[in-house]
């Protein structure tokens, strides 16, 4: 049920954006206003905190049913469901929960700051500087490449107190947007998801209390890792979305579209091809749906999930790349919805851990 409502929303609120929201690169606010409105930002939230009370399970269907549609609602949702909440849930004070679950459930959009010019794949090679000063820490730095930046309220930033401590330097911080010291710089002009904004952070002498660090200090690797593991099913759902909307269109048109006296669905090529990206769409889904199941189970999921993102992110490519194929030369045009699906498709094989980064966690996994 929670599916079919989430298909409704994206194809009733959602598909009628997509075209402007992509060719401008801007996000619709009324539409995020909704996102909210339906409970789709706050979907694991507990309702005590203003939330829906649902399931992890219920996030991924959601992420899978908006990318369908459209990849950046999916990652706008993904990335408040799967890191942001997430992590506060898991490694909030329950003052730092009061304050800031309620704003995430209601209206405020959140952003999840790892990235930096230097630490992309090597993610603890961080320069952004946290100081220790009385009662705060004064924090120096870029963040690049930051999901949600340009819209969100609150953002959860990593830097380091010590470099030569290396990882067990690390620390997560949790900022407000109009904190002094704390700006969003230049919002990057992408292949793909474009309406999902996209931007660097600049950290000039930012203070934030020590009431705002989340975790403990020097553990801030542990909630990356922990979040970001789980954010990997995210963006398997995202990827699995983004091959079925591919689907879906190609063969609506190969019913449609006329050669030879007859539809082109009626030639054994294209029934073979269709039902060969079904197959493979088919087993991402059921992939990730295994992962978020582990997940919610509270059972080992660290494997399964590195092998939803690496296997859907290379399905999504494929799938969106042959089905662009089946409009022939029409599929090559923006009057046709096949380019978006392949330029969106791209990004899931390199954000929230790069293919290769997925394969080194699956070695590891399976040789001990």
């Amino acid at each position: 049920m929670f599916q079919a409502a989430a298909r409704e929303f994206a194809e009733k609120e959602v598909a009628p954006h997509t075209e402007h929201m992509d060719r401008e690169g801007v996000f619709n606010h009324e539409l995020l206003d909704k996102f909210f409105e339906q409970g789709f930002m706050a979907i694991e939230v507990p309702e005590a905190y203003g939330g829906s009370g649902g399931s992890f399970f219920m996030s991924i269907l959601a992420i899978e049913e908006f990318s369908r549609v459209d990849a950046s609602a999916g990652v706008v949702v993904d990335v408040q469901n799967t890191l942001v909440n997430n992590a506060l849930q898991r490694w909030g004070t329950e003052a730092q929960k009061q304050a800031h679950l309620p704003r995430l459930a209601r209206n405020v959009l959140g952003a999840y700051a790892l990235s930096e010019a230097n630490s992309g794949s090597d993610a603890f090679a961080l320069e952004t500087r946290a100081r220790e000063d009385g009662d705060g820490y004064v924090l120096n730095g870029r963040k690049l490449w930051i999901t949600n930046a340009k819209e969100a309220g609150l953002f959860i930033v990593f830097a380091t107190i010590n470099r030569e401590l290396g990882y067990k330097g690390i620390t997560a911080f949790l900022i407000e947007r109009d904190t002094p010291g704390f700006s969003v710089g230049k919002k990057e002009d992408k292949l793909g998801i474009r309406a999902s904004s996209t931007c660097e952070l600049i950290l000039e002498d930012c203070r934030v209390p020590k009431a705002d660090v989340l975790g403990e200090v020097g553990k801030g690797y542990k909630v990356a890792i922990e979040t970001l593991n789980e954010g990997r099913i995210g963006i398997g759902a995202q990827m699995v979305g983004v091959a079925r909307g591919a689907l879906d269109h190609a063969v609506a048109y190969a019913r449609d579209r006329k050669q030879f006296g007859k539809p082109i669905a009626e030639f054994q090529g294209i029934q073979f091809q269709l039902a060969r990206l079904a197959t493979e769409v088919e087993a991402a889904r059921l992939m990730t749906y295994n992962a978020a199941r582990l997940k919610d189970a509270k059972l080992p999921f660290l494997k399964e999930a590195a092998m939803a993102k690496y296997f859907c992110s290379m399905v999504a490519e494929r799938v969106a790349s042959e089905c662009l194929e089946v409009y022939g030369g029409y599929g090559f045009t923006k009057d046709y919805p096949a380019e978006k699906y392949l330029r969106d498709a791209k990004i899931g094989k390199i954000y929230e851990g790069t293919s290769f980064m997925q394969l080194q966690t699956i070695a590891k996994m399976i040789l001990g």
